[in-house]
């Protein structure tokens, strides 16, 4: 459920929308909802610089390089994402950017723990798990804060607002850009407060640049196996989904949600956690 960019300024409506959130909390947990997945980036969610890099199997999917970002002017480029918040009109965005230049990653920090504190009371009332998710690419951009990146800032989220009903969206692909980041390693600490588990490899193609492929392990950077162990390990018994896939067989359609992909993920997963909980 997505978090009012006043919210993350911390601006003079930052209590209405806040109300707002937490009445939607209650009418979510009247319809039976257990987990809510949210992030606290600003303005532009995830984001990349291709959405259909080629592959030699003649797939697309789609990829981050950080030198083309560097050379991106957000307030110009025609890029698209399908995680970005295209209701804003020029205006707007501008607007945004602008008094985004007063917030830094401590007041960010700050306006998440004034979000929480209002919050996670209502869902433990509800019995509903608040499940952030981290950001992606974990670093920050066009000079906006991004703090939910690394171990050390996940275990700082986590004390903000000590509950069971503060917990993790734990996304491998967002997380494991970073190559400093040891996700079994982040599993196995923080594994009792992860509700969700988005599962998806990457290449590593340089600093801060990667791209998307194929679920299994020898396709990409991430060991598929030693994640899915940590969560068994851990005693995870959330939500998981396959997360972003590949145009595969001719497919086209949303960039970054490849349908056949997603389905062969699904499958892979599922095969990984029935091996693993066997003991094989």
């Amino acid at each position: 459920m997505p978090v009012h960019e006043d919210i993350k300024l911390g601006n003079e409506n930052a209590a209405k929308w806040i109300d707002n959130y937490c009445e939607n909390i209650k009418r979510l947990g009247e319809a039976g909802i257990k987990v809510v997945c949210y992030n606290f980036m600003p303005v532009f969610d995830w984001l990349r610089s291709d959405l259909t890099r080629g592959h030699d199997d003649g797939s697309n999917s789609l990829a981050y390089d950080n030198t083309a970002v560097l050379s991106m002017n957000p307030l110009s480029s025609e890029l698209s994402l399908p995680g970005w918040d295209e209701s804003y009109t020029k205006k707007q965005l501008q607007s945004l950017m602008c008094q985004y230049k007063e917030i830094d990653e401590e007041k960010l920090w700050n306006n998440l723990e004034r979000f929480l504190k209002a919050v996670v009371p209502v869902a433990e009332q509800c019995g509903i798990k608040m499940a952030i998710h981290p950001d992606d690419p974990p670093w920050g951009l066009f000079g906006l804060p991004r703090i939910i990146t690394n171990e050390k800032n996940v275990e700082r989220f986590l004390n903000l607002f000590d509950s069971p009903a503060n917990g993790l969206t734990f996304c491998t692909g967002s997380l494991g850009a970073n190559i400093q980041n040891d996700l079994p390693a982040m599993i196995r600490r923080f594994g009792s407060r992860i509700y969700f588990a988005h599962l998806r490899n990457i290449r590593l193609t340089g600093e801060k640049s990667f791209e998307e492929v194929a679920h299994p392990t020898s396709c990409g950077s991430l060991d598929m196996y030693e994640i899915v162990k940590a969560l068994v390990d851990s005693g995870f018994n959330g939500y998981v989904r396959p997360d972003h896939g590949r145009m595969i067989w001719g497919e086209t359609g949303r960039y970054g949600y490849g349908l056949f992909d997603r389905a062969l993920g699904a499958t892979y997963l599922a095969g990984l956690f029935e091996a693993i909980e066997r003991g094989v």
